[in-house]
């Protein structure tokens, strides 16, 4: 029975990891320094939802069953009794489990406080008429750490005076001043996220 709690466990921390890790890998690659990785694991999102499910059933099962009234012939037989139980078939372990796997659940609406703000970024602006505002549709972005991810990274370059990234819509909306930066250095910028630049209007 511990053994088969330990297995349940194991999945439940599992699939809670595997649900995140599109929106986790963005994050780390954005602290590793390794812009281009980010977009490694978003062909997970369209399981996202069966991954959380998957959670919830395995860690309310083994909750069930740590939680569950023993039956007569438990009670009299002692012989577990005797022994005391490790900390890894212990309720203790099993909170700190689910509150865990509720954090990686919930990663993807944190995620952006890792990420640096941007707005006390200054531009000097020489001539109004080079300030351009271009829409490009960016395939790949799947949570909110991923258009954090984008922006941060376009941010960086010089003249940038705005950019506002959306995975819902796939776009990142991009206002520059066309005298300091191209429109083929912010797609080079968004490319190297991992992410892909298919189309701009």
């Amino acid at each position: 029975m511990n053994k088969k709690n330990n297995s349940l466990v194991g999945a439940g921390v599992l699939s809670a990891i595997a649900a995140s890790l599109c929106c986790i890998t963005p994050v780390l690659a954005f602290i590793s320094g390794a812009s281009g990785m980010a977009s490694t694991f978003s062909w997970l999102e369209p399981a996202r939802p069966y991954l959380i499910g998957i959670t919830v059933l395995v860690l309310g099962f083994a909750w069930y069953q740590k939680l569950k009234p023993r039956t007569a012939e438990e009670i009299q037989c002692a012989c577990e009794e005797d022994e005391k139980p490790s900390f890894w078939q212990t309720k203790k372990f099993l909170g700190i489990v689910t509150v865990f796997s509720a954090l990686m659940l919930a990663f993807p609406q944190y995620a952006p406080i890792f990420y640096p703000s941007n707005d006390k970024k200054e531009v000097l602006i020489v001539d109004a008429s080079d300030i351009q505002a271009v829409t490009f549709d960016v395939k790949g972005m799947t949570c909110n750490a991923c258009a954090s991810h984008v922006e941060n990274d376009v941010n960086k370059l010089s003249g940038i005076l705005k950019i506002e990234a959306s995975y819902e819509e796939a776009v990142a909306k991009v206002k520059f001043d066309q005298s300091k930066v191209s429109l083929s250095q912010i797609e080079e910028a968004i490319n190297g996220t991992g992410y892909e630049v298919v189309g701009k209007k």
